[in-house]
C-alpha cells in the first residue's frame, strides 16, 4: 500500500474526509425521520425522543478532548479510521435494539465513535491547505454534514416507511466500514510539537504540559466568543434537524415519506450555504481582516429572523420556502467560524482547539436543546416550543460581533 500514489493526494484525502462526514451525519440524523415510528412502537414522550439525538452530542462532548489529544500526538488518518469504524458499528447495533433503553445506549456509542472525527479532519485540512483559502475547503467539507443529514432523512423516511426503522439504520451503517479501511492506509502529515514555551522549547506531552497548553488556549479571547456563538447556532440547528420531520407531520399533516423528503431538502440547502460562507469570507477578508467574524454575525441574525417568520406563518408553501432559505443561511457561519478558530491558535494544537469547540457546542447547544424543545413540546406543543430557537440566533450574532474586537490581536500574538 505504501507505493500507491493515492495516499499522497490532497484531493483524494479531501474526498475521503467529505465522504466520511456524509455518513457521519447520515448515521447521526437518520433517527430524526424515524422518531414518529419509534414513538408509535414504544409510546415515547417527546423528551425521550429528543434524547436519542442529544445523547450523541453528550458523548461526543465527554470523549472529544482525550481523543483530540491522541489526534495531535499520534495520527489524524488512523484516528479517523477508528472513529468511522466505531460509529458505523454503533449504528448497526442500533438496528437490532429491542427497547428504548438499548437504542439509547447504542446511540451513546455512536457519539463516542464520532467524538474525534471533526478535530482530526479540521487539523488535516489546516495542514493540507494554506491560510488564504482554508475557509473555502473547510466550507466544502462542512457541506457534506447537511448532505449526510439529507441522506439520513430520505433513507429513513423511505426505507423506514416500507421496511421499518431498523432496516434504515442497518443500511446506513454499512458504507462506514469500507471508508474506515481506506482511511487506515491514507497518508498523514508529520506530528508537530504541541506548542512552545516562552524560551522556544516544546511543551512536553504530560499532564502538566497539557494543563499549561489548555490555559494558554483559553487566554485567546476570540475563542470564548466563537465557542459560545457556535453553541447557540448548534442548539438551533440540532433542534431543527431533530424535530423538523415531526413538526411537518404534526402541523401540516404530511406523511413520513414527504416529511422526510422535505427535511432532507432543508438539510441540503447547506450544500450552498456552507461553501458560500467559506468563499465569501475568504473574498471579503482581502478588504476586511475581521470578515471571518463579521460574516457569521450577520448570517446568524438573518437566520434567526427567517426561522421566526417560518414558524409564525400558517401557509405551508410559505413556511417551507422560508425553512429552505433558513437552511441555506444557517450554514454560512460554519466555515468562517471554524477557520477563525484555526487562525488564532498554533499548529500543534489545532485539533485540541477544535476539540474544545466540539465540547462547548455540544454541551452548550446540541445536547440540551433538542431535549428542551421536546420537554416544552410535551407541555405546549411542538409548534410553540420551536419559537425559543430564534432567540439563540440573536445571541450568536452578538457573540460573533463582540469576538471580532479581539480577532486581529489574537492572530498577531499567535
Amino acid at each position: 500500500m505504501n507505493n500507491f500514489s493515492w495516499r499522497q493526494s490532497r484531493t483524494v484525502l479531501m474526498v475521503l474526509m467529505c465522504t466520511a462526514y456524509l455518513f457521519d451525519y447520515a448515521d447521526r440524523m437518520v433517527v430524526s425521520s424515524l422518531l414518529p415510528m419509534i414513538k408509535a412502537e414504544w409510546h415515547c414522550t417527546d423528551a425521550q425522543l429528543g434524547m436519542l439525538t442529544s445523547i450523541v452530542s453528550l458523548f461526543i462532548a465527554i470523549f472529544v478532548l482525550p481523543l483530540s489529544l491522541l489526534v495531535d500526538r499520534w495520527s489524524r488518518t488512523k484516528m479517523i479510521a477508528i472513529m468511522v469504524f466505531l460509529w458505523s458499528l454503533a449504528t448497526l447495533m442500533s438496528a437490532v435494539a429491542k427497547n428504548y433503553d438499548q437504542l439509547l445506549l447504542t446511540r451513546a456509542f455512536t457519539g463516542i465513535g464520532e467524538a474525534a472525527y471533526t478535530p482530526a479532519t479540521i487539523a488535516l485540512i489546516a495542514m493540507l491547505y494554506p491560510l488564504a483559502n482554508r475557509a473555502k475547503f473547510t466550507g466544502i467539507w462542512n457541506a457534506f454534514a447537511p448532505l449526510g443529514a439529507a441522506v439520513g432523512f430520505v433513507v429513513g423516511g423511505f426505507v423506514g416507511n416500507y421496511y421499518g426503522w431498523r432496516h434504515a439504520m442497518g443500511l446506513l451503517a454499512l458504507p462506514g466500514f469500507v471508508i474506515a479501511i481506506i482511511f487506515w492506509f491514507a497518508h498523514d502529515y508529520k506530528t508537530q510539537a504541541m506548542a512552545h514555551d516562552e524560551n522556544g522549547s516544546p511543551v512536553q506531552f504530560s499532564w502538566k504540559g497539557i494543563w499549561k497548553l489548555t490555559s494558554e488556549l483559553f487566554k485567546i479571547k476570540t475563542l470564548w466568543f466563537v465557542f459560545g456563538a457556535f453553541a447557540m447556532n448548534m442548539a438551533i440547528n440540532s433542534s431543527m434537524l431533530t424535530w423538523i420531520p415531526s413538526y411537518l407531520i404534526r402541523s401540516f399533516g404530511m406523511n413520513d415519506k414527504l416529511a422526510g423528503t422535505m427535511a432532507g431538502l432543508f438539510a441540503l440547502m447547506a450544500l450552498v450555504g456552507a461553501p458560500l460562507g467559506g468563499w465569501w469570507a475568504d473574498r471579503w477578508m482581502k478588504s476586511q481582516t475581521k470578515a471571518r467574524m463579521y460574516l457569521p454575525a450577520i448570517f446568524s441574525l438573518i437566520s434567526a429572523l427567517l426561522l421566526m417568520a417560518a414558524l409564525l406563518v400558517s401557509n405551508v408553501q410559505i413556511t417551507l420556502f422560508l425553512i429552505l432559505i433558513f437552511g441555506l443561511s444557517t450554514a454560512v457561519f460554519l466555515a468562517p467560524a471554524t477557520a477563525a478558530i484555526q487562525d488564532v491558535v498554533k499548529p500543534g494544537v489545532r485539533a485540541l482547539s477544535i476539540g474544545f469547540n466540539v465540547v462547548i457546542m455540544n454541551i452548550g447547544g446540541s445536547f440540551w436543546a433538542p431535549v428542551f424543545v421536546g420537554s416544552l413540546s410535551d407541555q405546549i406543543g411542538l409548534d410553540k416550543a420551536l419559537l425559543v430557537l430564534p432567540l439563540m440566533g440573536v445571541l450568536a450574532a452578538v457573540l460573533f460581533y463582540l469576538g471580532a474586537r479581539h480577532y486581529a490581536k489574537d492572530i498577531a500574538r499567535k
